[in-house]
């Protein structure tokens, strides 16, 4: 997609959070110039193993695709002077370093927009700088566990240890969140030839996707409830067994859970003076969940799929990470793409998801080397002045 063809993001984040909304936006077609520290690079470099180059593992390849890389140190004086001639050419700059030091280095947000007055100056925090957390460091294990996200698991199954979630989900959705103020900002500036300053806070960001439906009760004053979301913590609400492994069913109204216990030969359950009483009470649920798990054992997945997709209930089969990539839908939607990077070799790549009539996909560039693209945007500025 060549639709933000012309929009110059010069990217100052490290690990995944920056990267990740970067990356949404290069494959959208903005030049992206990734700013790394020299010799070392971006940490994410290091995420998966990366042959025969230790500083390009997998994650790298996956966050930083068709971005060029310039490797400055910007205690330096004279790759300072580089950054700052950059910004004057960018629409947008991007950097997750915290608010003193990048103020020590003389890139704030006045430093920066005494360079470029109309910048969109993009600050990816770990927590709002107007709070008591403003100098906090912040990763994802941080966020998850002042978002009370690490409160879930233990909800669930009973074992009273808090857990994280098994993916970086805050630096992820924080990601998105860049992505889209950087989107936001871009509409303003083309209405008004405005610049302005963007702060993105990972506590924030992921505080407001967490509890979309955890705050549940706990929205109303006075609260009328806890938080927690009931059907999300039911602890009976986990894929089923099969004859030949697992499954997941979803009977999410009424009328599908009926034509479920139905296919199930479990219609009894639904008029039972039992179900009745919990179903007042809102509780319910459990009730339908056991009963399925009771049921299940008794067909293969492949059986049951065939006749729920006959009987349009919403299940699929329980998978491994590793059966992904051969799922046969995403093969035929051209999901995954094997590529040779010139210095990794063969890759399988995940093609952008979100697809625009007006926009058709396009190659995608390969995640840069540390410092690979250095001599030909310092040449570039130089032919600039």
């Amino acid at each position: 997609m060549t639709m933000l063809a012309g929009i110059r993001i010069v990217d100052l984040t490290t690990v995944i959070f920056g990267p990740y909304a970067t990356q949404m936006l290069a494959d959208l077609g903005a030049e992206v110039i990734k700013v790394e520290t020299p010799g070392i690079g971006d940490v994410s470099r290091y995420l998966g193993s990366g042959i025969p180059d230790p500083t390009m593992g997998s994650t790298h390849l996956t966050v930083n695709r068709g971005k060029r890389s310039i490797a400055l140190d910007l205690k330096n004086p004279e790759d300072a002077a580089i950054l700052r001639d950059l910004i004057a050419t960018a629409d947008v700059f991007f950097h997750n370093v915290r608010g003193k030091a990048i103020t020590r280095l003389g890139f704030d947000y006045e430093g920066c927009a005494a360079i470029k007055s109309d910048i969109i100056y993009v600050h990816g925090t770990g927590f709002g700088q107007d709070g008591p957390y403003a100098d906090l460091q912040a990763y994802d294990d941080v966020i998850q566990a002042a978002t009370g996200t690490t409160s879930l698991l233990p909800r669930v199954d009973g074992d009273p240890r808090p857990r994280y979630f098994p993916s970086l989900i805050a630096d992820k959705i924080a990601g998105q969140f860049g992505s889209q103020a950087i989107l936001a900002a871009l509409v303003h500036k083309l209405r008004t030839g405005e610049g302005q300053r963007v702060e993105v806070p990972m506590f924030e960001c992921f505080a407001a996707f967490m509890l979309t439906e955890h705050l549940r009760d706990a929205t109303l004053d006075p609260p009328i409830g806890p938080a927690g979301y009931p059907r999300q913590l039911d602890p009976t609400r986990q894929p089923f067994p099969t004859a030949d492994g697992h499954i997941a069913i979803v009977p999410y109204t009424p009328e599908s859970t009926a034509r479920l216990m139905g296919l199930l030969g479990s219609e009894a359950l639904l008029g039972s003076p039992e179900f009745e009483e919990a179903k007042a009470k809102g509780n319910h649920m459990p009730l339908v969940y056991r009963e399925i798990a009771r049921k299940t054992p008794t067909k293969t997945t492949a059986e049951w799929l065939d006749l729920f997709a006959a009987n349009d209930i919403p299940a699929m089969s329980v998978r491994d990470l590793e059966d992904i990539r051969d799922d046969p839908h995403l093969v035929a939607t051209g999901f995954f793409r094997h590529r040779e990077h010139p210095q990794v070799g063969g890759f399988w790549e995940m093609q952008p998801p979100v697809r625009y009539s007006a926009a058709p996909p396009r190659d995608l560039g390969f995640a840069p080397t540390v410092g690979g693209d250095g001599d030909a945007i310092r040449a570039e500025i130089a032919n600039s002045r």
